[in-house]
């Protein structure tokens, strides 16, 4: 169920936009920068077959952060990348929870009166 992060999230992304009325750049900006990360893990991926200069980690990581996870799991499935290395998936899952949480703190945060 590699997946399964990514459908909670829908319904997450879904029940917070019922509940607190969130703009669609919110949306907007998980989509544009999911679509970056895949597109950094592609890219990462075909200079480790060519012995090319790699992307760091780290910068994967932070893109995975600020919104990109999505389009990270679906690279890293897609493409047998990073899937194995231990410890950059334990930081990957720390870098979902954070954005998950920060997902749900500003959500509510848009939606609190002032």
């Amino acid at each position: 169920m590699p997946y399964l992060p990514i459908l909670a999230f829908a319904f997450l992304y879904i029940g917070a936009t019922v509940a607190w009325d969130l703009p669609l750049l919110v949306g907007a900006a998980y989509a544009i920068t999911s679509l970056t990360c895949f597109v950094a893990y592609v890219l990462d991926k075909s200079a480790a077959r060519h012995g090319d200069w790699r992307t760091p980690e780290r910068t994967l990581l932070v893109l995975g952060l600020v919104g990109g996870w999505p389009g990270a799991l679906l690279a890293q499935q897609w493409l047998r990348h990073k899937t194995s290395k231990r410890p950059f998936q334990r930081m990957f899952r720390a870098t979902v929870a954070a954005n998950l949480a920060g997902f749900v703190y500003f959500s509510s945060r848009l939606a609190a009166p002032a």
